[in-house]
């Protein structure tokens, strides 16, 4: 709103000025000189007059000033979207068909009927014997190769590498949890470590039966009670050769973990009241069912699993 005007009579000079604020109006009269009774204490008028006009200017630009910064119209105000216009998106291309270099590698392990899968006490290969169908690479750390040999000594084999570490593969397809029996024949090649973890499920929880550990002799199972297979009441002591074919038999049931080594039992753990579970670290990534050796070349083969009448406990 524009700044309302009058004309203001100072004795014989009329002038038009901005009506100021009573406080601004008071402190220029007595600058000009004029006193409550209008009269002037003996200073020159037209130098009065000119200061009046002069400073009443200046206030009256200042006042504008003042008035133009906090006026709500000239602040500026945040930019928003028209309630009746959608927002605006950018409009995204469909994604491109993967090539053939960019196809995924692996895929999810389908669905098993596993009860059909394993009947009731009749062994099934997990190793076909042809190829390393149903199985990968587990990707530990520095690990080594894994690669089926056609003929090793006579026979197919998969054959894991010596790594920096941890070296195996992991089952791609389900297994039983509980009651089921697992037998394998296993050949360290080369190194001085374990060349047997065969990691395998108890109920909901897992285990690892290590065989020729710690050096090279140590035979038992990680974990018992959070002790792993070199200081637990599992932990046995065994020389092992390489180039030698050891057949090695788990039976895992509701009352027992039980582990032989050709015809010699190592393990005959009672289960109630023991925690059975994973040693902490990197072999875990072989859960739920898988194969690995420590700095230690190894190979495999007439790998097999039947399934267990919930009753079986022998």
């Amino acid at each position: 709103m524009k700044p309302q005007k009058a004309s203001i009579a100072h004795n014989d000079d009329s002038v038009t000025k901005t009506i100021l604020p009573a406080s601004i109006a008071l402190e220029l009269q007595s600058w000009t000189g004029s006193n409550s009774s209008g009269r002037r204490d003996g200073r020159c008028p037209a130098l009065s007059n000119s200061w009046f006009l002069g400073a009443a200017s200046a206030c009256l630009l200042a006042m504008s000033a003042l008035t133009g910064c906090t006026s709500p119209e000239s602040r500026s105000q945040p930019i928003r979207e028209s309630a009746s216009q959608p927002p605006k998106t950018q409009p995204t291309a469909p994604p491109a068909a993967a090539t053939p270099s960019q196809q995924p590698t692996s895929t999810p392990a389908p669905l098993v009927n596993v009860d059909a899968k394993f009947p009731l006490n009749e062994w099934k290969p997990l190793f076909d014997g042809t190829s390393l169908s149903g199985w990968k690479a587990t990707e530990f750390a520095g690990h080594g190769e894994v690669e089926f040999k056609k003929d090793l000594k006579g026979s197919p084999a998969i054959v894991i590498e010596q790594g920096a570490a941890l070296s195996g593969i992991t089952y791609t397809n389900g297994t039983p949890k509980m009651d089921y029996e697992v037998s394998i024949e296993a050949a360290k090649l080369l190194g001085g470590d374990f060349f047997c973890g065969l990691t395998l499920p108890v109920g909901e929880s897992f285990f690892t039966f290590v065989v020729g550990g710690w050096g090279g002799s140590v035979v038992g199972i990680s974990s018992v009670d959070s002790a792993d297979a070199s200081s637990n009441e599992t932990t046995k002591f065994m020389k092992f050769e390489n180039d030698q074919w050891y057949r090695i038999r788990l039976r895992v049931t509701q009352k027992k973990i039980e582990a032989w080594i050709d015809q010699e039992k190592f393990v005959d753990l009672e289960r109630a009241d023991k925690k059975v579970s994973m040693r902490l670290g990197e072999i875990e990534e072989s859960i739920p069912f898988g194969y690995a050796t420590w700095q230690t070349s190894a190979a495999i083969r007439d790998f097999k699993l039947r399934r267990l009448p919930p009753s079986d406990s022998r």
